[in-house]
């Protein structure tokens, strides 16, 4: 027994000095990223949709920028289908070349100014977690969150820093969970068999037809799914995720289960990555898995049924 003691003591030790945990929580908020400003192991990746030049004015010190729109996040596949994630080769340069390692604790930090901004840190989230990174967290309220001011002196509440941070490449290897990255044909056998949970996490419009993605070749929806919109995910459409008892309220409301198997899908995977958060960390649903090629891939597919429950897209 005293030696066991002494094990879980050392082993708490040796993490404190190397700035590693075992397990990233998949949020976290303001605080502990102040907290950790500075920690060995620990890289804050700013995939602010408003560009470089935001990054430059001011970000959390130390923090790494990516272009998620340019820099290789999502590609175009073989078969034409856009915002696919990339092969594992490609993941690991990208990756890697932003000071990320395989012992590295990666937070995202997106704009935080709605459910599309806490999307792409759900993508990118998603994309580690696949390719076998699972110390990786998403800064809840993203950038909007970090940047909150003092209400009577108008300061920032926490530290920032101006200028660009060059990343000193480090070598990351992908060791990609292909079980979790359903294909067509395995969205096909779900729906054909309809045990397992399809959920559309686009706008309602998009769901019943009245609105159609440019990239995409026909209007609504796979047969059989429920639609839970990326909006009900976060509070008031805005930065920060809702919590798990909001959030079972919510899919109870849509017809969504919270636990079993479930495929959430949007149209180029990007929504659904938010979904597919909610579900598999905040719900603890570990059997949800997001299809990426969406409904863009799907409609490409002549041979592939599509429900449409208003037909007014063009």
């Amino acid at each position: 027994m005293r030696k066991h003691i002494v094990l879980v003591i050392l082993a708490a030790t040796l993490l404190g000095l190397t700035g590693k945990s075992w397990t990233a929580e998949p949020l976290v908020n303001a605080d502990w990223v102040k907290a950790n400003i500075g920690k060995p192991g620990v890289v804050f990746l700013d995939v602010r949709a408003e560009g470089r030049t935001d990054y430059m004015r001011g970000h959390i010190p130390g923090a790494v920028y990516s272009d998620y729109a340019k820099d290789g996040w999502r590609v175009k596949d073989k078969n034409g289908t856009v915002g696919m994630l990339p092969e594992p080769a490609a993941v690991e340069k990208l990756v890697g070349g932003l000071g990320i390692d395989n012992g590295t604790h990666v937070v995202i930090v997106s704009s935080g100014l709605n459910a599309l901004d806490m999307g792409t840190a759900a993508r990118i989230y998603w994309t580690l977690k696949v390719m076998g990174h699972d110390n990786v967290s998403i800064l809840d309220g993203g950038w909007n969150a970090y940047a909150a001011v003092d209400e009577k002196t108008k300061k920032p509440l926490n530290p920032m820093q101006s200028g660009n941070v060059a990343p000193v490449a480090k070598t990351f290897k992908a060791s990609p969970r292909r079980d979790m990255i359903p294909t067509k044909e395995d969205v096909k056998k779900a729906a054909a068999a309809g045990k397992v949970a399809l959920v559309d996490n686009r706008p309602n419009d998009f769901f019943v037809g009245v609105t159609k993605a440019g990239s995409a070749k026909k209007p609504g929806t796979i047969p059989g799914a429920r639609n839970l919109p990326e909006s009900w995910i976060t509070e008031n459409n805005g930065g920060k995720f809702r919590d798990k008892a909001t959030l079972e309220r919510l899919y109870a409301a849509a017809g969504v289960p919270t636990s079993g198997d479930a495929i959430n899908f949007c149209n180029t995977g990007h929504w659904a990555s938010l979904g597919w958060f909610a579900s598999y960390e905040i719900l603890g649903n570990k059997k949800a898995k997001m299809y990426d090629g969406s409904m863009v891939e799907w409609s490409a597919d002549p041979g592939l049924p599509i429900e449409v429950k208003i037909n007014a897209a063009k």
